[in-house]
């Protein structure tokens, strides 16, 4: 059969085709001997918000007695805020909220858009952030600038309505993109998009074009924004001696030279095992606290104390009229408060990360381990194009194939984000029909991480059990490449 003359060709061959592909997935995962059981039960991650994964026993017991206890929330606040402090010092503080996006949409308000009160009109401010994945979560709060991006949030997320991503737009607040010096951003996809492939961002010249578009827009600069990622594939390769990445600590700079906040979304972070705020010099940190395989839901901001004053303000966190370093009051996001389980169970987790990180860390090392001995066994036609990376920050390992289309020629294929919400990104969707749950696999990189059937009540990785996830995400890789049409070249 004749190779596609064009990659968008190759994507309508898989389209057409895609039924085929499924089935070839679901007879290749017969070979996995996956008990009936675990067929929809286990996946390539337990850090997925809408599939978490099962509660370490630990946590599980530490939540179940916290319950029966009659104790005031702000008890359990204090403490977060005493273990933050312990690990980056006094000068630190933080505040639980419900989930991720809550702790970016309280920091956000609260540090970056302009005063409601007072007299006459609003002035407008901007924030700045790269132009990198997930902006639809820490870059949709402003209206998109330059005007050429007004349809980010379509093409990167789903805007399901006036009620959807862009409704979490503030009110007279923007947002500037930066394409990184070094990134590439083709179309790629079923759903034919643009995709951000980062492995080969150049730090300096990134910083450059950021500290131009500030000089550009410094009469409305209210603040800088990026994720808190330490890969390759996110754009965060580059680090320096301690592991943090230079690209956040350039950012760092520019925001203090501004005088504007920085806040960075580390969703898929870990607390204080992961990327360090402090060594970044950021002022504002937020993460998702379940995306750690097998932790508690909920979500979690640390922030340097004179930002994190006007966030715990806003939250109903900090002193009443009576003077206290802590309270329980009603404020414009005292919605996002998390309950009394997720905050107890919030502090058990933060304690295990303070003292005994290595019983997180030892299970991404085991699954980094798996990962590239099923990798090192896939067709050798495509086995050069990945690049596997260890993440502690995101308790993950990444796998890249961005480099299988430097030659000129068609690659591995790449679907978009759109694709994943379309149910047309057939690595995700092929995993499916395998039985396993699947992993963010778009843009040319995938997350996995242990928790979802993977690991044991301990947390512990099942080794047997993540080779079979592994391997079936190795077969459907090589089903897609076949029907690609690229072997044809």
């Amino acid at each position: 059969m004749a190779a596609p003359k064009h990659k968008f060709q190759m994507y309508k061959k898989l389209q057409a085709e895609t039924q085929q592909i499924y089935a070839e997935a679901k007879k290749a995962a017969e070979t996995l001997n996956m008990p009936s059981e675990l067929k929809g039960a286990i996946g390539l991650t337990g850090a997925i918000s809408g599939c978490p994964a099962p509660l370490r026993e630990d946590l599980e017991k530490v939540i179940q007695t916290e319950s029966k206890k009659v104790v005031p929330l702000g008890y359990y606040v204090d403490q977060i805020r005493e273990i933050v402090k312990d690990v980056y010092g006094d000068e630190y503080d933080a505040a639980p909220v419900s989930t991720c996006e809550a702790g970016l949409w309280v920091s956000i308000d609260s540090l970056m858009t302009p005063p409601m009160q007072g007299r006459g009109d609003n002035y407008r401010t901007r924030y700045i952030l790269p132009m990198e994945r997930h902006i639809h979560h820490h870059g949709g709060y402003g209206r998109p600038f330059p005007p050429k991006y007004k349809d980010i949030l379509a093409d990167r997320g789903s805007t399901s309505g006036e009620l959807g991503f862009s409704g979490k737009r503030q009110n007279n607040l923007d947002t500037v993109y930066v394409p990184l010096e070094g990134a590439e951003y083709p179309v790629h996809g079923i759903k034919y998009h643009p995709v951000p492939l980062l492995k080969n961002v150049k730090v300096k010249e990134s910083l450059e074009a950021m500290r131009t578009a500030a000089q550009r827009n410094e009469t409305l600069l209210s603040g800088f924004s990026s994720l808190g990622y330490d890969t390759p594939g996110y754009g965060y390769g580059d680090r320096d001696s301690d592991g943090t990445p230079n690209l956040s600590k350039g950012i760092a700079k520019l925001a203090k030279e501004y005088n504007v906040p920085y806040v960075i979304d580390n969703a898929w972070g870990l607390p204080l095992v992961g990327t360090s705020i402090k060594k970044i010099g950021a002022d504002v940190m937020i993460y998702s606290i379940d995306k750690a395989p097998s932790f508690p839901h909920g979500g979690l901001i640390i922030g340097k104390e004179d930002a994190m004053v006007p966030i715990r303000r806003a939250l109903g966190l900090h002193g009443n009229r009576y003077g206290t370093t802590g309270s329980y009051g009603k404020a414009a996001y005292v919605t996002f408060d998390p309950g009394k389980e997720s905050l107890s169970g919030m502090v058990a987790a933060l304690k295990l990360l303070r003292d005994n990180p290595k019983n997180v860390t030892k299970t991404v090392d085991d699954l980094y381990e798996v990962v590239v001995a099923e990798f090192a066994k896939i067709d050798p036609r495509i086995k050069s194009f990945f690049k596997i990376i260890k993440s502690y920050n995101s308790c993950a390992v990444e796998i890249n194939y961005e480099e299988s289309w430097k030659s000129g020629k068609l690659g591995i294929p790449i679907f978009s984000i759109e694709d994943m919400y379309a149910g047309s990104n057939l690595l995700q969707d092929g995993c499916s029909q395998m039985g396993i749950i699947p992993t963010i696999s778009y843009d040319a990189n995938i997350f996995i991480s242990p928790g979802l059937g993977t690991s044991d009540n301990q947390g512990q990785l099942v080794q047997e059990r993540a080779q079979m996830v592994v391997r079936g995400l190795v077969m459907l890789m090589e089903i897609i490449c076949a029907h690609s049409g690229m072997y044809e070249q």
